[in-house]
């Protein structure tokens, strides 16, 4: 059988791509080494976010007093935490199977190989079987980074994918290297459950690719939780000692020294396809990633590539979104997903969610812009909430009013998103955004301050 097309991985990507490509009648065959869902179920986004979800109940109990209620001999099971966790995660993965059989994908198990343009080997306990296809999409995703830093290969020294398979009892203390999204959710994590959290950036904040306010705030709020943040400072080494593990670091011309019970290297992820050409087949990279057009082709014909093994974004939604319109696309039908524009969440606490051009940036790309900012100090639900200080920020061009970006940096923020993606994917104002009532108390009316604070800035101009 020569299949239409063959997806190397079952993440976000690799399986939205199959079930689209079903769905559009093509016959269609996903392979798989480890478990359907890939990185973002499995080992990164959902298992993080239901750790959090427990932490954050835990956290709650111990500081209710101030609402009202009263518990007593509240304890961390961390045994069933991270049982939880599995559970959430296998019932999301079996799920993917499911629709994999309903829609009539094959799915086979194993380690793919791509012998040649349109020839695929899996190797699994079964032995090695032959695959053939019109098309072979990789969709194999990305694994946590080791830079070369002495005693980075320590016992102790813990990938986010190490983490999050769990232990047997709650760390007195962590150090995390790296501020950014995994390091950040991270600390709130063990931060929540009283675990002693350091954290050491090598930039000059953390979350150094958003709106400066926001890691600058994040900093803040860590550091009354009991976080150490160090920002602009070089890790030199990690070593053993008396404390457990240490990590020696630079920062402005000093030495600085953090010691944990375990260290978390955060420092990002590469693309993942070791092993994946055979000899002979040899796509172009750009030293890290396969290199594909605006067709998500790679220099080898009929080889195509979507999610983090091609791309500098790294997140399941956006996998996903290539996903359906590579998929699509093989069939020639208009996929209407606007790859331009990426919302990104964050479920630190409280929640960060951006999406579009920050102030800095229309700066540097020389867009005349203006920004608007509502700070939830007065917001009824935020107050309600007891929550630390929020806010919205706004950025519109100042010539059109049109939305060109977002940062929300409050309670629900990852779900109030949405709607100003919508609004800069469709070019609206923010006029045309205030034609709309948000209902009160909610943490959204204050996105309404926000804009009034936008047109006010953006009329005073004219």
């Amino acid at each position: 059988m020569v299949y239409d097309l063959i997806v190397i991985g079952a993440g976000p990507g690799g399986y939205a791509a199959a079930l689209r490509a079903a769905k559009n009648g093509l016959k269609v065959a996903v392979t798989e080494a480890r478990e359907a869902g890939g990185t973002c179920l499995n080992r990164g986004c959902v298992p993080t976010k239901t750790l959090l979800h427990s932490s954050r109940i835990y956290g709650d109990i111990m500081n209710a007093a101030g609402f009202g209620v009263s518990a007593e001999n509240v304890k961390v099971d961390l045994t069933r935490m991270f049982a939880n966790k599995r559970e959430v995660c296998e019932k999301l993965s079996s799920g993917i199977e499911g629709l994999f059989k309903s829609a009539k994908v094959d799915y086979v198990r194993g380690r793919a190989k791509i012998t040649a343009p349109g020839e695929v080997e899996v190797e699994n306990e079964d032995g090695v079987s032959k695959y053939a296809a019109v098309n072979i999409l990789v969709a194999t995703g990305s694994v946590p980074a080791r830079p070369p830093i002495p005693g980075l290969d320590l016992p102790g020294v813990l990938t986010s994918d190490e983490l999050l398979e769990g232990c047997d009892h709650l760390y007195r203390s962590i150090v995390i290297i790296g501020g950014g999204v995994i390091g950040v959710e991270m600390a709130t994590l063990y931060s929540d459950l009283g675990c002693e959290v350091t954290i050491i950036e090598g930039l000059d904040r953390l979350l150094p690719t958003l709106d400066r306010e926001v890691g600058q705030n994040l900093s803040m709020i860590f550091k009354k939780r009991g976080v150490k943040v160090f920002t602009g400072a070089t890790v030199e080494k990690t070593e053993n000692s008396p404390e457990g593990l240490t990590v020696f670091f630079s920062s402005k011309g000093k030495t600085g020294a953090a010691s944990g019970e375990v260290v978390l290297s955060a420092i990002g992820r590469r693309p993942y396809f070791d092993g994946l050409f055979a000899p002979g087949v040899s796509p172009e990279t750009d030293g890290r990633r396969l290199k594909v057009n605006d067709r998500f082709e790679t220099s080898v014909k009929g080889i195509y590539a979507i999610g983090d093994v091609c791309s500098k974004i790294q997140l399941a939604h956006y996998a996903s979104a290539q996903g359906k319109a590579f998929a699509d696309m093989l069939r020639g039908i208009d996929n209407p997903a606007d790859l331009s524009i990426v919302p990104g969440c964050i479920y630190c606490r409280p929640e960060i969610a951006s999406v579009g051009l920050t102030e800095q940036q229309c700066k540097d790309a020389g867009i005349p812009a203006k920004v608007g900012k509502a700070v939830l100090f007065s917001n009824a639900r935020t107050l309600i909430a007891n929550g630390e200080r929020s806010f919205m920020k706004l950025v519109a061009n100042a010539d059109t009013g049109v939305l060109l970006g977002a940062v929300l940096m409050c309670e629900r923020a990852t779900d109030m998103i949405s709607e100003l993606s919508e609004a800069i994917a469709n070019k609206l104002t923010a006029n045309q955004l205030l034609i709309a009532m948000r209902p009160h108390p909610t943490f959204e009316e204050a996105l309404t301050d926000a804009l009034d604070d936008l047109v006010g800035k953006l009329n005073k101009q004219l």
